[in-house]
């Protein structure tokens, strides 16, 4: 993290914390120098000398898995009348074309600053934009992915970046791929070969980031390039994700170039194991649903951006079921908030099932914060205990949403009343990011987002 914060904490006592599934009351977490928790104890009934008090539930850190920063600039302006997942990606594409490496980490400094607002203490930023309009290549061929990294920093959150394979505009009748479009062009490095080798120049050796790669979709990356991407992620033991069946026309281009579903091509290209994670899986036949859970692979769903952009409800229960283990991201940040990502799948799922109660909210936090660090590649961070990293985040129970929680439901209060307005508190490694609701070191976030979202119209 940049220089400049407040020292470390070296405790924390938190009127209530969520612990192993459990609300316990009176808990005193204590940090180390290194950031990480050294000591849990709880029913203690006042802060002790020296620790700072978090009034409210304090939970670990929300893990965001998927977020593509540059679409918080979309928000309002794609909600504007009506039209499909194709006609808002033309929208995209036109503010994608606008931005710099100095406009993106504007940009993505302050978005991720709006993350902090609401909890979340890493990010799965899903990494597209890599050359400059046209495809030319700046003079540092990773300055795009550098801003990311350096605007988690400067926003003091944690971040993975999937650096994320995009090659060409569809499958082509033959699978081959066809060609980018213009405004594709400055996704492309033109083969899997050139990606890997741009892809193993960046640099990630901060304590806040780090790196995996991402096939951005069999649509977008031709099948005899998939397996140069996944060995790449192999070789690191580091995340890879993919979008999955988000279309069902993409589902129906890969029948009709490969005969087979999108999910049978990524296995048999050896894509699927237990550090993938598919994002959205929307549209998927029964035997994808058992590939992606005997692989033991993840799901990462993102239930505001699905119903925003009219995708589908994807079989979330199922996956489970099969074996894949889910997360959460807020993907084209139509919102950003994890605890109306994590009520959303259950109420989907309500809605499509009609039947309530498929995941508990123990389950549902799991999904937020441990699973989705796991997605990630942040196995320490997900848990308050020690030995992880003091990443944690303070929801208030006195806000007209959560006022009359009672300590025993106080979780379901959170994740089934509360939104990204009710956190209070946002530490990362021992120190207050967020503190009272204020963001410590980007301080007006509201104004920031409005002056890189300008600088874009």
């Amino acid at each position: 993290m940049t220089s400049g914060r407040e020292p470390a904490r070296t405790a924390y006592w938190c009127e209530y914390a969520w612990l192993n599934g459990l609300v316990e009351s009176g808990v005193v977490l204590r940090t180390g120098a290194d950031g990480m928790i050294t000591d849990v104890r709880t029913a203690v009934e006042a802060p002790p000398q020296g620790a700072e008090p978090l009034r409210g539930l304090t939970l670990p850190g929300l893990a965001d898995a998927h977020s593509h920063a540059f679409h918080r600039a979309l928000r309002g302006t794609v909600q504007v009348g009506s039209g499909t997942f194709w006609t808002w990606r033309e929208t995209m594409y036109r503010v994608a074309s606008q931005l710099t490496p100095d406009s993106y980490y504007a940009l993505a400094r302050a978005v991720y600053a709006e993350m902090a607002l609401a909890g979340i203490t890493c990010v799965g930023e899903f990494h597209y934009l890599h050359h400059a309009p046209g495809g030319e290549r700046y003079d540092d061929p990773n300055a795009m992915g550098h801003a990311l990294v350096a605007a988690a920093a400067d926003a003091g959150i944690r971040i993975t970046l999937l650096d994320t394979a995009y090659l060409a505009s569809g499958i082509g009748r033959h699978g081959a791929g066809e060609p980018p479009t213009r405004p594709q062009l400055r996704f492309s490095d033109g083969t899997a070969d050139a990606w890997a080798e741009r892809a193993g120049d960046l640099r990630a050796d901060a304590a806040h980031v780090r790196t995996g790669a991402a096939i951005h979709s069999v649509r977008a990356v031709p099948a005899r390039e998939l397996g140069t991407v996944a060995e790449w992620a192999r070789a690191r033991e580091a995340p890879l994700h993919v979008h999955l069946s988000e279309q069902t026309a993409e589902n129906d281009a890969c029948q009709e170039a490969h005969g087979c579903t999108p999910s049978r091509l990524l296995a048999d290209h050896g894509v699927f194991g237990r550090r993938t994670t598919a994002v959205h899986a929307t549209h998927l036949t029964d035997d994808d649903i058992a590939l992606l859970g005997g692989a033991s692979a993840g799901v990462c769903m993102c239930p505001t951006t699905e119903r925003d952009l009219a995708d589908g409800i994807g079989p979330a229960p199922r996956l489970e079921r099969a074996g894949a283990t889910l997360s959460l991201g807020s993907d084209s940040h139509a919102v950003v908030d994890l605890l109306e990502e994590m009520r959303a799948m259950e109420l989907n799922e309500r809605l499509r099932a009609r039947t309530r109660g498929h995941w508990t909210a123990a389950q549902l936090l799991r999904a937020a914060t441990e699973q989705g660090h796991e997605a990630l590649g942040w196995p320490e961070a997900g848990r308050l205990e020690p030995g992880m990293l003091a990443d944690f985040t303070t929801v208030a129970l006195d806000s007209v949403r959560t006022a009359g929680a009672l300590p025993r439901t106080a979780a379901e209060t959170a994740v089934f009343a509360a939104t990204a307005a009710d956190v209070r508190h946002t530490v990362v490694g021992g120190r207050h990011v967020v503190r009272d609701g204020h963001h410590t070191s980007v301080g007006d976030v509201p104004r920031a987002l409005a002056e890189a979202i300008g600088a874009l119209n």
